[in-house]
Order: C-alpha cells, then sequence, then structure tokens
C-alpha cells in the first residue's frame, strides 16, 4: 500500500468505530428498559398469587369432601352386603343341614368370613349388634352340624357282612393230588393259607365314598369350632363299633390259654384255620380299610387322628391276638407245629401291613403286641421241633405189628416230615429267626436228620419185641424201605441228599441179607450135601444113610411148611421190594433143592409111599414162594 492511499484507510477505520460505539449504546439502553418490564412482571405474579390463594383452598377442601363421601358410601356399600349375606346364610342355617348339607357349611362359612370382615375392619363402628347375631348363629350351627356329623357316621357305620368280607379274599389255587401217597398212609395237601398270601385283596366298601367328603368337612367345622372332644367320641364310637361287630359276626371271639387247653384237638384245629383267615380279613381289608377312611376324614385338619385310630381299634385288635397268644402259651404237643407254622406265617405275612397301619407312638402298643405274637409262635414252634424229636425217639407205644409191616409211628413221622416240607418257605424264616450266620437250609436239614435218626433209634427198639429174628429184620427191612422211599418220593430228597438215600438203601439191603441168612440156614443146610456125611455112592449101598435122607426129606418139608404157614402171614407191603425178597429166597433155596433131588431122589422114589418124602416139586416150592409175605390171616393159606 502507498503513503497517498493511508488517509484514506485511517478514516474507514475511524467511521467503523463511531458505528461500533453507537451500537454499544443502543444496547446498552434495550438491557435496562427490559429488566424494567421483567420488574414490572414479577409484582404483578406476586399480586395474582396472593389474590387466588382463598380460591385454592376452598377447592382442596372441596375434594377432600368428596373422597370422604365415596369413602362413606363404600363403606356403607361393605356393612350393607354383610347384612344381606348374614340374612341369607341366617335362612339357611334355620333350615338345618339335613335337606342341603353342602349349602348348610357353606352358609356356615359365610358367617365366619362376615365375623372376619368385621375383625379386619376395626374402624367401622356401630355393628355390635349383626357380630352378635351372626356368633349366635354360628353357636347354633356348631350343635347342628354335631348332630348332622353324628347321623351320619351312626348311618354309614354299618357292620360288614362276613360273605362280603370273604369274597374279596383272593380264592386259594386247587391243591394237586398227590400221585405218591400209594403206600396207604395219610395223605394230605398243601396246607389251606397257601395261596392267599400272593393274591391281591379287593378292597371292601366300609363307607360309601361320596360321604368322606362330607364328613371330612364337616369334621373341619367341629375342630374349628373348638368341638374337637365330640368330633373324637363320635368317630371313635361309631367307627369302634361297627369294626368290633364285623369281627363278632366273623367269627372273632376272645379265648384263653385255659380255654384253648380244654379244646379238643378237632375243635382247636378248625379254630386255628378260622383265625389265619380272620387275621387276613381283619388286617388287609377292615383294619387297613379304617385307617384309609381316618386319613382321609381329617386330613389337613389340626387333629389326633393317630389316637383316635388307636382308640376304635384296640379293643378289635387284642381280642384277635388273644387267641393266637392262647395257643402259643397252651401245653405244646406235635400236631400243633403246623398249625403253629400256620399262625407264624399269616403274623409274618402281614407284618409290613401291621407297621404301616399300626404306626406312630399311639398304635405302638398294638404294633408291639402283633409282633410279640409272631416272636412267640416262631419260639413255640422251635421248641415244639425239639418235643417232637425227642417224642419220636422215647415212643413207648406197645402196638406190635404182628406181620412185620410197616409201624403206625414210622408213617406218622415220614407224613410228619412231608408236612414239614410244605412249610419250607417258612421254616426258613422261622430258623432266621434263631439262627445267624448259617444256612436256613441246613438248618432244616439238621432237624430233618435229628427226627430221621430219632425214628432209626426207636424202630431198633422195636425190632427187639419180636420173638423170631427173622422178622425182627422183615420189620426193620420194611420200616427203612418206608423211609427211603419217602424221602426219594418228595422234597426231603434234595434237603437230606443222595448219600442219605444211598446209606439207608444199603441198611434195607443189609437187613433184607440177615433175613435170609436167619429164616433159610437151617433149612439149606438140610439141604446140604456135606451135611450128609457120605458120597452118593456110599449112600446108594447103605439102608441107614437111605433112612438119613428120608429123614432129611421130611425134615424139610416140616421146616417149609412152618416157614410157609408163619412167613404167608408176615407182610411186606412195597411190591418191588415183596418180589425182590422173594426172587433172592427162591435164587438161593430152588437150585439147592432140585440139586439134593437129583442125587438123592432116586433113593426114596422107588421105596414105599415116596410122595411122602418129595412131597413138593421146584415148580410147588416156587409157587409156595410166591405166597410169602402176603399177610394172610391164619386159615387163609392155600396149602
Amino acid at each position: 500500500m502507498g503513503v497517498a492511499e493511508l488517509p484514506r484507510v485511517m478514516d474507514a477505520l475511524a467511521r467503523r468505530a463511531s458505528t461500533l460505539r453507537d451500537a454499544l449504546g443502543r444496547s446498552q439502553g434495550n438491557t435496562e428498559s427490559m429488566v424494567a418490564i421483567l420488574g414490572s412482571f414479577d409484582h404483578r405474579l406476586s399480586a395474582l398469587e396472593a389474590a387466588m390463594r382463598p380460591t385454592q383452598v376452598r377447592t382442596h377442601a372441596i375434594r377432600m369432601a368428596h373422597e370422604n363421601i365415596d369413602k362413606t358410601i363404600k363403606a356403607a356399600d361393605a356393612i350393607l352386603s354383610q347384612f344381606d349375606l348374614a340374612r341369607r346364610a341366617e335362612a339357611t342355617i334355620l333350615r338345618g343341614p339335613h335337606e342341603d348339607l353342602e349349602g348348610y357349611l357353606e352358609a356356615v362359612d359365610l358367617l365366619k368370613s362376615i365375623v372376619c370382615f368385621f375383625a379386619s375392619n376395626k374402624s367401622l363402628k356401630n355393628n355390635d349388634g349383626l357380630l352378635n347375631r351372626v356368633n349366635n348363629i354360628l353357636s347354633k350351627s356348631a350343635l347342628k352340624i354335631e348332630e348332622e356329623f353324628k347321623q351320619l357316621m351312626t348311618t354309614y357305620s354299618k357292620p360288614i357282612e362276613p360273605d362280603r368280607l370273604f369274597d374279596c379274599l383272593p380264592k386259594p389255587p386247587r391243591a394237586p393230588k398227590d400221585d405218591n401217597d400209594a403206600d396207604g398212609g395219610h395223605t394230605h395237601s398243601e396246607h389251606p393259607s397257601k395261596g392267599l398270601e400272593t393274591g391281591i385283596c379287593r378292597t371292601p366298601t366300609l363307607m360309601p365314598p361320596r360321604i368322606l367328603p362330607l364328613l371330612h368337612d364337616i369334621a373341619q367345622q367341629l375342630v374349628q369350632a373348638g368341638n374337637q372332644q365330640s368330633c373324637y367320641r363320635i368317630y371313635r364310637d361309631s367307627r369302634g363299633s361297627a369294626l368290633e361287630v364285623s369281627l363278632r359276626k366273623l367269627g372273632v371271639e376272645k379265648l384263653s390259654k385255659d380255654d384253648v387247653q380244654r379244646m379238643q384237638w378237632e375243635a382247636l384245629e378248625a379254630k386255628i384255620g378260622n383265625w389265619t383267615q380272620f387275621m387276613r380279613i381283619a388286617v388287609k381289608l377292615l383294619l387297613a380299610g379304617e385307617r384309609r377312611i381316618c386319613d382321609q376324614v381329617f386330613d389337613g385338619i389340626n387333629f389326633n387322628k393317630d389316637q383316635c385310630f388307636a382308640e376304635l381299634a384296640g379293643s378289635s385288635v387284642l381280642t384277635l391276638l388273644s387267641f393266637g397268644d392262647a395257643v402259643a402259651k397252651s401245653k405244646r404237643s406235635p400236631e400243633k407245629l403246623f398249625v403253629l407254622l400256620d399262625m407264624y406265617e399269616v403274623m409274618h405275612e402281614l407284618q409290613p401291613e401291621v407297621e404301616e397301619i399300626f404306626e406312630g407312638r399311639f398304635c405302638s402298643e398294638m404294633r408291639e403286641a402283633a409282633l410279640g405274637l409272631t416272636r412267640r409262635l416262631a419260639q413255640t414252634a422251635q421248641e415244639t421241633f425239639a418235643d417232637f424229636e425227642e417224642a419220636v425217639e422215647k415212643d413207648t407205644s406197645k402196638t406190635i405189628v404182628q406181620d412185620g409191616t410197616v409201624h403206625p409211628l414210622t408213617s406218622y413221622v415220614i407224613n410228619y416230615v412231608k408236612f414239614l416240607f410244605d412249610y419250607q418257605s417258612t421254616l426258613k424264616i422261622l430258623f432266621q429267626e434263631f439262627e445267624t450266620g448259617s444256612e436256613t437250609e441246613s438248618q432244616l436239614a439238621v432237624v430233618t436228620m435229628k427226627i430221621m435218626q430219632a425214628l432209626q433209634n426207636n424202630l431198633d427198639g422195636k425190632s427187639k419185641q419180636y420173638k423170631d429174628p427173622a422178622l425182627t429184620y422183615i420189620f426193620l427191612m420194611n420200616n427203612i424201605h418206608y423211609m427211603v422211599r419217602s424221602v426219594r418220593r418228595s422234597e426231603a430228597k434234595d434237603i437230606l441228599g443222595d448219600d442219605w438215600i444211598q446209606r439207608h438203601r444199603r441198611v434195607v439191603q443189609q437187613n433184607a441179607n440177615q433175613y435170609k441168612r436167619v429164616a433159610w440156614a437151617k433149612i439149606l443146610q438140610t439141604l446140604s450135601v456135606q451135611a450128609t456125611g457120605s458120597s452118593p455112592a456110599e449112600l446108594s449101598s447103605s439102608g441107614v444113610s437111605r433112612a438119613m435122607i428120608k429123614e432129611r426129606f421130611k425134615s424139610f418139608n416140616m421146616q417149609f411148611e412152618e416157614l410157609h404157614a408163619k412167613q404167608t402171614q408176615w407182610t411186606i407191603p412195597d411190591q418191588e421190594l415183596r418180589e425182590s425178597l422173594r426172587l433172592a429166597v427162591a435164587e438161593v433155596l430152588l437150585p439147592a433143592y432140585r440139586s439134593f433131588i437129583k442125587r438123592f431122589g432116586n433113593l426114596v422114589e422107588h421105596g414105599k409111599n415116596p410122595n411122602k418124602y418129595i412131597r413138593y416139586s421146584p415148580e410147588n416150592i416156587d409157587q409156595a414162594l410166591g405166597e410169602f409175605f402176603d399177610g394172610q390171616q391164619f386159615g387163609e393159606q392155600k396149602r
């Protein structure tokens, strides 16, 4: 820029500065003016607020009054609705519960809700009249509910007829015929309770199912009204009476040890058979049913239902168990063992149900009584085993079987042992009550072997009563063979084992051999060539020797006739054994007789009266042997 232009620039700057100064002057004026205006607004607003304050106060008061009016109207409506509810409920209560029990209980609940409403709304005043009226109606309703509860419990607590109860038990399976008992001994089928314990019982209807919810609701009302004792007493007495009468109709009766002791065995056995059925019916059907009903009626109610059940069932249960106790404590005898096992089996079978039905401290007496009876029956059965073994060994009956057949004691003991094996599963459980750390099967084997050995010892003693040693061995052979055969054909075979069978078969054979030696040695000696003391050549020229041969034939005839007369009266009941022994005798006697006739028959055949000496042909002897051991009575012999 040149010097000449400087004045022009300075002049322009001066103009701009003057313009800025004027603008700033105007802005300050505007600001002062605005402040003045705003100050004027503030003053006027304050004046307006002061003027409106009374109006605001009046508006708030009006709004609060409206709210109070609304609250009052609502409270009045609520009170009026409670009055209306009370009036409707009262009408239902006055009609009584009999026509419409559910409606009646709903009316009671309505009245209780009214009391709760005023209890939770204490600010509502002047309602004492309504509350008093409601409480008065509730008191009357409680009495009517109690009467209705008693009426329903009485109406529907009826005893159950025995036929209905028996129909609920599973039917026992048909017992198969015992084809092994062809020996004429006592036959038996499996004990009657078998099969019942594994079947499913049908549940009898002790009370109609539709009544139980009503009873529950009534019981709840009674307990809530403070009438627990009445509810308790009514329920206990009505259900307890129904249970007691049901059992009495069934045939349950209280018997003491003395009553049992006086009974004839047949009558007692029948009663025990009934008792095992009664126990199943009582526990599985009646008591289990009563427990379910009690639990259902008092479910969720603050009520001691366990104690109530214990009291209603206690008398009946103790009556039931008293008979079992009386039998367990009565005098022991061998025939009682099997009924004791029947009773033990039932009690053991019912044990889980007993523990479930009688759970809790109030039922502990009944639970312990049942478990105590189970233990007592097991103990008595165990002691009866020992008694039986001793009785078998020491049996001193004077019965002598004249024909050497199976002794009644043998068939009795063997049938006894067969019966034991019908109870194998029960015996295993029973042995576990007393044995620890040993196989129960071995315990059964030990018991059975002891009984068999006791029998054998007794038979040895009885065999000594025979004057004829040959009959002694026939007797022992018959009886031990019967024992062996019976074991082989029964479950005892698996317990006693093949070793026992083989040992006793050898004993049978030893007795058969002893019989042959004792019975036939003398007659075989008569037929012996060596016994003549001479050779056939010498005999043919000697009159004395011929006479000796005649004497031998006469002696043979006489001995054989005596043996025939006696031994046709003896009995070997087992056909196979009988034929076997006849054959064994024939195999020794016939060859000796044929040989004797062949050697010496010509010495008498050509003399006088040869039939006097050679009276029987070998075929006659063989035929006669076929009549031995048939048990013919004297005078029946064909010869």
